[in-house]
């Protein structure tokens, strides 16, 4: 097996053993990107991931939700590959999203192109 894909397996299963690892992620994120020693792209990049963490919550709430209610009405039958398209739209945006801060930061432009998620991390960013 690959060195490097046992490392990152091994650190990922670390990461998920940990109760409220996600959350104390979330805040060291926060954290970090607002000390002004550390590379402007960097801090970028970090808030960046937690708006975008942030915005991907609501769609995720919008599948729960009208999982839940879309069971509970009758006469209402929402096919599950409707469930399964809107996961999949939503997964696909994430990796072009990804894919887009990757290659600008490669380049060492900041990724200011994501409609809305850019334009309040620049507001935010001192």
């Amino acid at each position: 097996a690959n060195p490097l894909v046992v490392i990152v397996a091994l650190l990922y299963s670390l990461y998920r053993s940990i109760p409220f690892s996600g959350f104390a992620a979330f805040f060291a994120l926060n954290f970090l990107s607002g000390n002004p020693s550390l590379n402007r792209l960097v801090r970028f990049n970090m808030q960046q991931a937690i708006f975008l963490d942030i915005a991907l919550f609501f769609p995720s709430l919008l599948i729960g939700l009208g999982t839940l209610i879309g069971g509970n009405i009758p006469g209402l039958n929402v096919p599950a590959a409707a469930g399964e398209l809107f996961s999949d739209v939503i997964f696909g945006t994430l990796l072009l999203t990804l894919g887009y801060c990757v290659v600008s930061s490669l380049f060492g432009k900041e990724p200011s192109s994501i409609p809305l998620v850019s334009d309040s991390v620049k507001d935010r960013m001192p």
